[in-house]
């Protein structure tokens, strides 16, 4: 059965550091034997389809091939339809009321507690707010992301110790959902 899925690269095309071009992404994905090979924005997102495999197998392909061809590391999750369909149908704030800009969804490698961020003054950060979903963070920050001192907090090594996190704002969450849908 063919399964359509998202691959979301961490730290890539950031800052000139760790180039990897989209057009030679789609080639690499399609050389691993993928269909509907599709990118969106140079910041690491990547639609394709499979029927082989599951989405922890084709992360570790898929960075294994990266540095294989690029020289350099790069962690991968892989999500299929359902399960972004899932996260964005889970979110807990009024997505349709705010900004893209506003809010934003860190997937995680594995499964989070609330007891991992026991340490983290929620009330400090207000109006800035977090909670938690499946393998998923939503984080709603009124001024952005870049301006966010709760995004600083939860990015903390300590925070995340163990885990692979990537973060998206809400266009990119709600496109990969359509794109995924094919």
């Amino acid at each position: 059965m063919t399964t359509m899925y998202a691959a979301l690269l961490r730290g890539i095309n950031v800052g000139g550091a760790k180039k990897v071009p989209m057009a030679e992404l789609r080639a690499l994905l399609t050389s691993l034997g993928h269909d509907r090979v599709s990118t969106y924005l140079q910041s690491g997102q990547a639609v394709f389809a499979s029927d082989g495999g599951d989405a922890e197998s084709l992360a570790a392909e898929l960075s294994s091939a990266i540095e294989k061809r690029f020289g350099f590391t790069v962690d991968v999750l892989v999500r299929d339809h359902a399960y972004l369909k899932g996260i964005a149908q889970a979110c807990p704030f009024p997505a349709a009321d705010l900004e893209a800009k506003q809010l934003h969804v860190t997937y995680f490698s594995a499964p989070v507690a609330e007891e991992r961020f026991a340490a983290i003054d929620r009330a400090g950060f207000l109006p800035e707010e977090f909670r938690l979903g499946d393998r998923a963070l939503y984080l709603y920050a009124p001024e952005g992301l870049g301006r966010s001192k709760l995004a600083e907090a939860l990015a903390k090594p300590r925070v995340n110790k163990g885990l692979t996190a990537t973060t998206r704002n809400w266009n990119t969450v709600v496109k990969l959902v359509e794109m995924t849908a094919a």
